[in-house]
């Protein structure tokens, strides 16, 4: 494989990266409009419709055990961003991000081996302490709470992400998984927007949030996937709290001071070295990245376990 062709999945990634932080960004600034809970609904389920009329996903023939997942793994995507949105809402992007990452590192450590993981969870809560001088301990704590709720919903979605993979083909486990989501978060954005949700500008910032926190993200990723190693995969998953924090300041105008910088650079180093720890041990560095790193892996490619890595879809 010649530079080139390594280079370009790791771009694919990057960029899918910076899709979903800045789809963020533009969500929070529909926030006067329809409130998070609107925000999180249109992004929802206009992705959902997107993929349920492209997948077209048949229930007829399954199992109870293959339902129960779909559902479980609908609600919690649902929680999962309607937190994010709600924690978005009260405290800075990039602090949410930071602290919504605990989540899946806290995951990834307790589902590791070694004495080493303990020294990322170290690294992880000291980033936390910095980010608490940098102001976050001044912030509502409704919101803070939020974000971290988030990120332990973001550590179900992993586990439930897997079984979803292994139920369902393609991007089937998906498309199911937003209708349950849509269904999940509608309440709340009705009782925040109401009839607001199908105001014409909503619907194209909605649109939007949807293309770039969801659709976008999600192909460039499927594209990449084959031809990028797991480390590498992992590694540009874990600079989510970096890129929000770069999308906060150029989108909200929510500037970084350099404790909050190097709070969100531990904690980004902390996740790193947490996966990396769990893809050398599961012997999975030197591969591809494995299916079950996706919400829908392909149905003829092995199913191996990706510790750490999250789907990255708020």
């Amino acid at each position: 494989m010649d530079v080139s062709s390594r280079v370009a999945p790791v771009g694919l990634l990057l960029t899918s990266q910076v899709s979903v932080q800045f789809g963020a960004a533009v969500a929070a600034a529909l926030f006067d409009r329809v409130g998070p809970g609107g925000a999180v609904t249109l992004r929802l389920g206009l992705s959902g419709v997107a993929l349920l009329l492209v997948c077209r996903p048949r229930l007829r023939g399954r199992t109870r055990a293959d339902l129960l997942v779909a559902l479980a793994y609908g609600l919690a995507l649902g929680g999962m961003n309607l937190c994010f949105y709600e924690a978005i809402s009260r405290i800075p992007l990039g602090a949410a991000v930071t602290l919504e990452v605990l989540g899946p590192l806290t995951l990834s450590v307790l589902t590791g081996r070694g004495r080493l993981r303990w020294l990322w969870a170290a690294l992880a809560l000291a980033g936390v302490a910095l980010l608490g001088l940098d102001g976050v301990g001044a912030l509502p704590p409704v919101g803070v709470l939020f974000a971290l709720a988030a990120g332990a919903l973001w550590a179900c979605y992993i586990l439930l992400a897997q079984r979803a993979g292994r139920s369902y083909a393609r991007l089937d486990g998906l498309a199911l998984g937003l209708g349950v989501a849509t269904l999940l978060v509608a309440p709340a954005g009705i009782a925040s927007a109401g009839v607001d949700l199908l105001d014409p500008g909503a619907l194209a910032l909605g649109a939007a949030v949807a293309l770039l926190s969801s659709l976008l993200p999600y192909s460039l990723e499927m594209r990449s996937l084959r031809a990028v190693p797991a480390a590498v995969f992992a590694v540009v998953m874990s600079l989510s709290p970096a890129i929000a924090a770069l999308a906060g300041a150029v989108v909200l105008g929510q500037p970084l001071g350099p404790v909050g910088a190097l709070a969100i650079a531990l904690v980004v180093a902390a996740n790193v070295g947490a996966v990396g720890r769990g893809l050398r041990t599961s012997g999975e560095d030197a591969g591809h990245v494995p299916a079950a790193a996706t919400t829908a892996p392909h149905p003829t490619r092995p199913r191996r376990r990706l510790r750490g890595v999250p789907r990255v879809l708020d």
